[in-house]
C-alpha cells in the first residue's frame, strides 16, 4: 500500500471517523501521542527537555550503569522527526557528546566504538550548525567538549580537536 492509497481511503472518511481513528492511534502508539501533543501544543522547550532526559538515561540509566548508545541516538532521531528546530537539534546532539564525555570521565576509558559514535555525533552537530550560522552560539560548549577529553584514549581527543579546528578556525 502506498501513501496515495492511504490518502484516498482517508478522504472517504467523515470527520468523526477521522477523529476516532486519530484518537485510537494516540492511545495505542507512543510516538503518535508525542507527535500530536507537539502538534497541538508546540512547546519546543518541553520537548527538548524530555529528549535530553532520554539522552542522559542512555548514559546514566536509572538502574545500573551500562550505557546504551542506541537509546541516545533514537532520542535524537525522534526529536528530529517531531520537527524540532535546527538549533534545538544541534543542542541535543552536542548534549549526547557531552554526556558521553562525562561518562568517560566518571567511569574511565571505554572502547573505540563508543568514541567513534561520539566523534560522529560531534561532527554531525557541527555540520548542522554551520549552514544555520549557529557555530558561535555553541562555541563555548563545543570547545569545552574538546578540553574535557584531554588525555582520553583511542585518539578521541585528537579527533575532536581536529573537528573543532576545522569548523571554528575561520
Amino acid at each position: 500500500m502506498t501513501l496515495a492509497d492511504v490518502k484516498k481511503e482517508l478522504q472517504q472518511l467523515e470527520k468523526p471517523q477521522l477523529i476516532a481513528l486519530l484518537s485510537e492511534l494516540y492511545k495505542k502508539h507512543k510516538n503518535v501521542k508525542e507527535y500530536l501533543d507537539f502538534y497541538v501544543q508546540p512547546d519546543e522547550a518541553v520537548l527538548l527537555a524530555a529528549h535530553r532526559e532520554r539522552v542522559l538515561r542512555a548514559f546514566y540509566p536509572k538502574r545500573g550503569y551500562n550505557y546504551d548508545l542506541r537509546v541516545g541516538k533514537a532520542a535524537i532521531s525522534d526529536f528530529r522527526k517531531l520537527g524540532g528546530s535546527t538549533q534545538a537539534q544541534a543542542d541535543l546532539m552536542l548534549y549526547y557528546v557531552e554526556c558521553g564525555v562525562r561518562y568517560t570521565n566518571d567511569y574511565g576509558d571505554i572502547n573505540e566504538g563508543f568514541y567513534l559514535s561520539l566523534e560522529k555525533m560531534y561532527e554531525q552537530a557541527l555540520a548542522l550548525m554551520r549552514p544555520e550560522k549557529l557555530l558561535p552560539h555553541f562555541a563555548e560548549r563545543s570547545h569545552r567538549v574538546v578540553t574535557d577529553t584531554s588525555g582520553m584514549g583511542w585518539g578521541f581527543h585528537d579527533m575532536l580537536a581536529e573537528l573543532y579546528e576545522e569548523y571554528y578556525a575561520q
